[in-house]
């Protein structure tokens, strides 16, 4: 699709390359971690991955676009996780699918290099992950893709309402993550609560009921 980001200038063949644009990816990550979006460079990422500067301009433009996709990648991770774990389990309700959703988040911001600083992107800008659309909202349009699929409900029904929740719970989340760098507690039950608590006034009730309903 054209609106599409495309942050590879071209895509790597040979396994050696595929290799070398990994290290890439994994020196951005930790150098992010290190000096975080402002100070990073090229030529540090180059460094790092034990590679050319050249090299590096072969595939990537600029940082912006390593950075890119980098997160195009933990974003097909992320969806690609909860797909998984929705797979493995028996699904009550909808709610499940939401705190699978948040746990999936969270163990990607305590464990994977670099998502405690980029999220989804809004860091270098809210439309990283595509050209006409906010990341939140590429966010939103996976998880109702997800969600309706597992649950047979109407896409339709779930777009505004996810998207809503996702804008809510990334800016508590965001409040969580700046007052504890594991995410404070409290404020991630919060999040978890303001959410399922919109959503169960907003998603029509006709879902097997086993979990009890939020507080």
């Amino acid at each position: 699709m054209p609106t599409e980001v495309a942050p590879l200038r071209r895509k790597p063949v040979q396994q050696r390359s595929a290799q070398r644009v990994e290290r890439m990816l994994e020196a951005c990550a930790q150098l992010i971690d290190e000096v975080g979006y402002d100070g990073l460079t090229t030529t540090l990422i180059a460094e790092r991955a034990g590679v050319a500067v050249g090299s590096l301009y072969q595939f990537f433009p600029d940082k912006r676009a390593v950075v890119q996709e980098l997160t195009l990648r933990n974003l097909e991770r992320f969806v690609q996780t909860v797909s998984e774990r929705l797979d493995r389990m028996e699904l009550a309700h909808w709610w499940d699918a939401v705190d699978t959703v948040f746990d999936v988040y969270l163990g990607m911001h305590r464990e994977i290099p670099a998502f405690s600083k980029l999220h989804f992107g809004d860091v270098v800008d809210l439309r990283l992950l595509h050209e006409n659309k906010d990341n939140n909202a590429v966010i939103a349009e996976k998880l109702t893709s997800l969600i309706s699929e597992r649950f047979g409900m109407s896409p339709a029904e779930l777009e505004l309402p996810l998207s809503v929740a996702v804008e809510a719970a990334d800016a508590v989340l965001h409040l969580a993550f700046r007052r504890a760098s594991t995410g404070d507690p409290t404020l991630v039950n919060e999040a978890r609560e303001l959410v399922r608590g919109y959503l169960s006034s907003r998603i029509s009730e006709d879902q097997p009921k086993d979990l009890p309903a939020p507080r």
